[in-house]
């Protein structure tokens, strides 16, 4: 009986062993997350957006209020990985979505509000996985922050309307920006024209 019990105990010793960096892993990786800074999102604020049309045709700038829902009203907005990569900055799997590896014609739109961010002529294949762009449709139409999440610093990308997490960009792109828009697909919502 004296050896099972010493067993058992073994056991959960060694399993807590186990367990343990990964729990820490992730408590730090979640914490992290609150290390990214920038400017919080006021309903009572207007921001410039470029409208397009569905065609890709570019409109003049126009003034807006920005969109602000709670949690709630995104989640019966949005599909449960929607909401996670938009709203809780989280990523999708590379290589697992149809946009990365997508040729056709058309504009890429904010999953949450419909905002023109990518057209498919700066799409590019940056060999990651993820849908990726030499530059957005319009600056106005997406907002840079600093992330420091992940143990790494790097540049976050957000719609300007709602604020949804797009992805990040990098400075290894190709000609004639040398940038790339990591995209996640989750965040988009394709327009053939």
């Amino acid at each position: 009986m004296k050896m099972v019990e010493k067993l058992k105990e073994f056991v959960t010793r060694r399993r807590a062993l186990l367990i343990a960096p990964f729990a820490f892993a992730g408590l730090v990786a979640v914490s992290s997350r609150k290390g990214s800074t920038g400017e919080k999102v006021s309903a009572d604020s207007d921001v410039t957006i470029v409208p397009f049309t569905d065609a890709g045709v570019k409109q003049p700038a126009v003034r807006m209020k920005r969109v602000v829902k709670s949690d709630a009203e995104w989640r019966k907005q949005l599909s449960a990985e929607q909401f996670y990569v938009t709203r809780r900055e989280s990523t999708d799997t590379p290589f697992t979505g149809t946009y990365y590896r997508m040729h056709e014609h058309g504009l890429f739109r904010c999953v949450g509000c419909g905002t023109a961010l990518f057209l498919s002529d700066t799409k590019f294949d940056s060999g990651t996985g993820w849908p990726s762009f030499w530059a957005p449709a319009a600056e106005e139409n997406i907002r840079n922050r600093h992330d420091t999440s992940m143990f790494m610093e790097r540049t976050a990308v957000e719609c300007a309307l709602c604020a949804a997490h797009l992805g990040h960009v990098f400075d290894d792109g190709p000609s004639p920006t040398n940038l790339r828009y990591c995209i996640n697909e989750s965040s988009l919502r394709f327009v053939r024209s």
